[in-house]
């Protein structure tokens, strides 16, 4: 597990090229069945610097009602560790929204929780970290905010 830690900054002082990468994922949110190609060329950065990027980057929703964060973990497969993970998402005042585990193989699973940012809800970064250093957690990404 790398570690991972979450800034938040002034969009002056983000590199242009990831302020493009934003709009370029905006881009294909909004325009149903425009390509990557089309969209990195009509935004002005390069596909490898989307894709080098896409997955790193995000607009700042911190608490705002209705967003939701999709996480996929990878987590050992013993008794009470997605319990534990599940527990720190209550006490940040997230709401699950969707669970899928799959099979383990290896004793390791793969675990991908979606929960909504709610008004109440606390530092949503502080939370991810809390889940990321858990002992059963071996890998932890960010694959989706809306």
């Amino acid at each position: 597990m790398d570690n991972t830690k979450y800034y938040v900054v002034k969009k002056k002082a983000v590199p242009e090229v990831l302020i493009k990468v934003v709009e370029t994922k905006r881009l294909l949110a909004t325009r149903r069945g425009m390509t990557i190609q089309e969209a990195t060329e009509e935004i002005g950065i390069s596909r490898s610097s989307f894709y080098k990027y896409k997955d790193d980057i995000f607009l700042f929703h911190e608490n705002e009602k209705g967003r939701t964060v999709t996480m996929v973990i990878q987590l050992d497969d013993t008794p009470g560790v997605m319990a534990e993970l599940l527990n720190a998402v209550a006490r940040y005042q997230a709401n699950i929204l969707t669970i899928h585990q799959s099979i383990p193989i290896n004793g390791v699973a793969t675990l991908t929780l979606s929960v909504e940012v709610l008004q109440t809800t606390k530092n949503l970064s502080e939370m991810v970290e809390e889940i990321e250093q858990h002992s059963g957690v071996h890998y932890l990404k960010i694959v989706g905010r809306e």
